[in-house]
Order: C-alpha cells, then structure tokens, then sequence
C-alpha cells in the first residue's frame, strides 16, 4: 500500500468505526488528548517550555542524589566491614 493512501485509509476507518460504534469509541476515557489538555491548561508556551526544562533539571537532581546515597552506602558498607 502506498505511504500517501495509508493515512487517507486510517482516517477513514476512524470515521466508519465512529459512525458504526460509537460506545466503543468512547469507552477509552481520558485518553492523551484529554490528559495533555488538563495538563497544559491556560498555559503559554513559554510557561510549557520552562516546565520542561525544570522538570529534566529535576530528573537530573534526584539521579545525583540517588548515586550519592549509594555512594554513602557503599562506604558504610566498607566501614562496617574493615572493623
């Protein structure tokens, strides 16, 4: 099948799916759409990119402050043991 026509094709089975099962459609609840909108909500783009931003900052920080507590555990390990 062409890559043009695929997604011409996915459409439209969306929309027949639509049109003949709705209950199905609906079902899913809360999908990424719904979740990204209540997330993101009044929100500039600039406030979304500064979000990011901090929010990889602080995946960052808590990896330094796992490996520095298994540092310290480490080397309680070694105190205890050369005692």
């Amino acid at each position: 099948m062409s890559p043009i026509l695929l997604p011409c094709r996915k459409d439209f089975e969306r929309e027949v799916l639509w049109k003949t099962k709705p209950q199905t459609v609906h079902r899913t609840g809360g999908g990424p759409i719904h979740r990204w909108r209540k997330r993101y909500a009044g929100m500039e783009v600039c406030d979304v990119r500064e979000l990011k931003r901090l929010r990889e900052e602080n995946a960052r920080l808590k990896k330094l402050v796992a490996e520095r507590d298994l540092e310290v555990e480490v080397m309680k390990e070694i105190q205890a043991t050369k005692w």
